[in-house]
């Protein structure tokens, strides 16, 4: 028997990679996080995990698409290389301090769903719901079924 799939949101600044660029792709490695919440919850991921993928910092930010996890977490590279803004001194390829997983395109919702709007289902989404929670700034948020389930009747 298989484990339960996952559910996540991943934010990305549509700037430095969006939805729009995930698709032209297909699948692209989720590099650069470097919180170490988030990167657990990526050690958490598996092939399959559905990805709630959110546009931050932008004119509307909200959830514009769906993604999945492609691959399981491994180390991410820009942790090495000393050019990258994501380099990390402290990192070595014997000990890795930063994953990433692989990240593959699904579709475009059939309407972006603004953070605004997300937030006018907050009492339905519940306390846990960490993206509308004061003071969580994290990347990668796990979501729960009932989450998923909600915000995609929204579309």
């Amino acid at each position: 028997m298989s484990p339960r799939k996952r559910h996540w949101l991943m934010k990305s600044e549509p700037g430095d990679f969006s939805i729009d660029d995930l698709q032209r792709v297909g699948s692209e490695p989720w590099t650069g996080v470097r919180n170490y919440q988030a990167r657990n919850f990526m050690r958490q991921m598996q092939v399959g995990d559905g990805v709630l993928f959110y546009h931050s910092n932008c004119a509307v930010p909200g959830i514009y698409g769906l993604a999945e996890v492609a691959s399981a977490a491994y180390p991410d590279p820009t942790q090495f290389e000393r050019k990258s803004r994501y380099f990390d001194p402290r990192a070595s390829r014997e000990q890795p301090r930063w994953d990433l997983v692989d990240v593959r395109f699904v579709r475009h919702l059939a309407r972006p769903l603004p953070l605004e709007e997300i937030r006018t289902h907050a009492d339905a989404l519940g306390e846990d719901f960490a993206l509308i929670r004061k003071g969580t700034r994290l990347s990668v948020l796990p979501v729960t079924a009932a989450q998923w389930k909600l915000l995609l009747s929204l579309e």
